[in-house]
């Protein structure tokens, strides 16, 4: 366990230095809550809440991608990594600390979400819901945790970020979060059941005290945990055989 708060504590400094990384974490989801949810939902208390709850789930889309996918691609082609990873410690505080980080991060990146959704709507939650909220946000992450990784793992750092984006707005999108949750396009429900980001905010949504996931949502919110799972092992599996072999 010490080994493992060693490093999330080294990755957690390395981060925050620069201080760029960790505004940007959070610039687009209180963006988007600024310019789309405050003046089109801001004023209904349901609307408001579903739209700030969807502005939360990207902004852990958005974390758990960049932070894993990105970051870890970086990280390898830096001489520290290699290194660090023929230490006799193992592979699992440093790949703990990356998880540990990623939820970290993620947790900070919905805290300016938060505070407009508090501040200037009429989102409103009771303490267990937000708790409840905040457990489903968690769980929420999981397939775009993997998929950060397995990108991190697979590619390098120029087309990870090519991957992170073309996947991003994509799934946001198709799975209905940048768009009214009170009136979604029919599109929307065509292809948003089969995209994890819907199963995602729709357990956000029932945490928060609003419907009830749909079964096909979560089946397939559970199918990409497992694929990403799978490919995130492969990705990591390869890269050490290809460069410690």
């Amino acid at each position: 366990m010490s080994l493992l708060f060693t490093h999330t504590k080294y990755q957690f400094l390395e981060t925050v230095r620069i201080p760029i990384a960790v505004i940007g974490n959070s610039f687009f989801p209180a963006a988007s809550m600024l310019f789309f949810v405050v003046p089109f939902a801001g004023d209904h208390p349901v609307g408001a809440t579903l739209a700030s709850a969807s502005m939360m789930v990207f902004a852990v889309m958005s974390s758990a991608l960049f932070t894993h996918g990105l970051g870890v691609s970086e990280d390898r082609a830096q001489p520290w990594d290699p290194y660090t990873r023929t230490l006799p410690a193992g592979a699992w505080p440093r790949f703990g600390a990356r998880l540990l980080n990623g939820l970290l991060f993620t947790l900070l990146g919905i805290v300016p979400v938060l505070v407009i959704a508090a501040l200037l709507t009429e989102a409103s939650a009771t303490p267990a819901q937000l708790l409840l909220g905040l457990g489903a946000l968690v769980v929420a992450s999981i397939p775009f945790t993997l998929l950060g990784l397995f990108i991190g793992y697979a590619l390098p750092s120029k087309a990870a970020i090519a991957v992170v984006q073309l996947l991003l707005f994509p799934m946001a999108v198709g799975g209905g979060l940048l768009m009214d949750p009170m009136n979604a396009p029919a599109f929307i429900g065509l292809i948003g059941p089969y995209l994890p980001s819907r199963g995602a905010v729709e357990l956000v949504w029932a945490a928060v005290g609003h419907g009830t996931p749909g079964t096909l949502p979560l089946v397939m919110f559970a199918v990409w945990s497992a694929v990403a799972g799978a490919l995130a092992v492969w990705a990591y599996r390869r890269d050490e055989g290809r460069r410690f072999a």
